[in-house]
């Protein structure tokens, strides 16, 4: 089992509850238009500046294999991977919780996302998410 931060974000995206450590983000924003990226992938919106940082902004629901078609993201939660500055638009912010209370299992059977975009499956005061592999997610879309 992979070990984790204290605490982890959690977050909604469409219909899916999903996770971060929280020593990956930096804040939360509210939605801003992006410039467009030409030939960029469909998960990418485009360029965001975060005072005075260029910053890739992500579409959650794309990103994650969700309808994009219901809109993305009313919040953006701004994370430092690696060295890069990356922004993912979700529908909701739900909570931060300490990592050593939730209840963390393998990521064996998923259905309806890609298993290897997640590091763990949790549940926390009755809810279930799925902790994201961020380099799993990231690295296909963003040149490092």
């Amino acid at each position: 089992m992979d070990h984790f931060s204290a605490r982890l974000l959690v977050f909604r995206v469409a219909d899916l509850v999903a996770a971060v450590e929280a020593t990956t983000v930096r804040e939360i924003l509210a939605p801003q238009a992006a410039t467009r990226i030409p030939g960029a992938p469909a998960a990418v919106e485009g360029l965001i500046n975060v005072r005075g940082e260029l910053v890739t902004l992500l579409r959650g629901r794309v990103l994650l294999g969700r309808d994009a078609a219901a809109g993305d993201g009313a919040t953006l939660v701004l994370m430092r991977w690696g060295t890069v500055g990356v922004a993912v638009a979700v529908d909701e912010v739900v909570d931060l919780i300490p990592a050593g209370e939730a209840e963390l299992t393998t990521r064996d059977d998923l259905p309806g996302i890609d298993p290897t975009l997640v590091r763990a499956v949790g549940v926390y005061a009755g809810r279930s998410f799925l902790v994201l592999d961020l380099d799993a997610l990231f690295r296909p879309l963003l040149a490092v």
